[in-house]
């Protein structure tokens, strides 16, 4: 059972250490990356399973050209030479229809098929779908989105001068959260050190969270900032915005609402133990 949990834990990590993030948050992945990962020797071979994910791609009436962008790329040959070779880059929904179209004899195509199945649903759910989850199905929802906000709202704030990126993030979350800064709100949630909030937080929280970044992204846009500390002001100032529109819907404010008893580290870990079962 502890290899099988390895194993699981181990096949995510592959996939997530060769994700790539365009300027945008969008993910992808490069076919030749993914071929090493799926166990499969052979480029040829890997490239006809590209073939049949393209094919079940356009059968459901997608574009797969939406999913699986040719690219080239050069690589370096004994002796100074070089070789363009071809190469796709993937969508999650595209390595989602790899892995479905992969060896279903090797094991990490099971673990893949499943990673990516989970992983995509994730991202395509309706309003209706949403409100049928469970809390902590929210939560791991609403924690996923933040992770890409945060990651774009970096992107930006980099672009306006900010170097220190400790200071800019407690900015949002003093404006958000009344004066209480990053440590703060581990501490009154009872945290470990260097434990992340946000996977401490209830859909709600996560969600007033989600709309401070991404409109703190908007706005360093939109107004073209460049110096640093308008940049942490802006962030502040977006914070307390919503804040204050929170206090007007008669809203909960964000330091009020409850902590859920389990972290989502400990129930990505509880999903790996139940699946781990399954596989057995």
């Amino acid at each position: 059972m502890k290899e099988q949990l390895i194993k699981i834990e181990d096949t995510e990590k592959g996939f997530e250490s060769i994700k790539h993030t365009d300027e945008y948050g969008v993910e992808y992945w490069y076919a030749r990356e993914l071929q090493v990962v799926l166990d499969y020797k052979e480029w040829r071979k890997f490239e006809n399973v590209i073939k049949k994910a393209q094919e079940a791609c356009h059968n459901s009436n997608i574009n797969p050209k939406y999913h699986f962008g040719g690219v080239d790329k050069t690589i370096k040959m004994p002796k100074g030479a070089s070789k363009q070779i071809n190469d796709y880059k993937l969508t999650r929904y595209a390595c989602y229809l790899i892995a479905q179209n992969g060896d279903s004899r090797k094991e990490v195509i099971a673990l893949a098929q499943t990673y990516f199945a989970v992983q995509t649903r994730k991202q395509e759910l309706s309003e209706k779908e949403y409100s049928e989850l469970s809390e902590d199905e929210k939560r791991f929802y609403q924690r996923n989105l933040t992770r890409k906000g945060n990651y774009s709202l970096n992107q930006a704030a980099k672009n306006a001068g900010v170097k220190n990126f400790d200071q800019f993030h407690n900015s949002g979350y003093k404006g958000l959260y009344n004066g209480e800064t990053a440590d703060d709100i581990a501490k009154r949630k009872g945290l470990r050190y260097r434990e992340d909030i946000l996977d401490n937080m209830g859909s709600e929280e996560l969600i007033a969270n989600l709309f401070r970044i991404s409109q703190t992204e908007q706005k360093l846009k939109r107004e073209n900032i460049k110096s640093e500390s308008e940049a942490n002001k802006t962030h502040y100032e977006v914070g307390s915005k919503i804040r204050q529109t929170i206090k007007e819907l008669g809203g909960t404010m964000p330091e009020e609402l409850p902590t859920p008893k389990k972290s989502l580290k400990e129930l990505e870990k509880e999903n790996k133990y139940k699946n781990s079962k399954l596989l057995q």
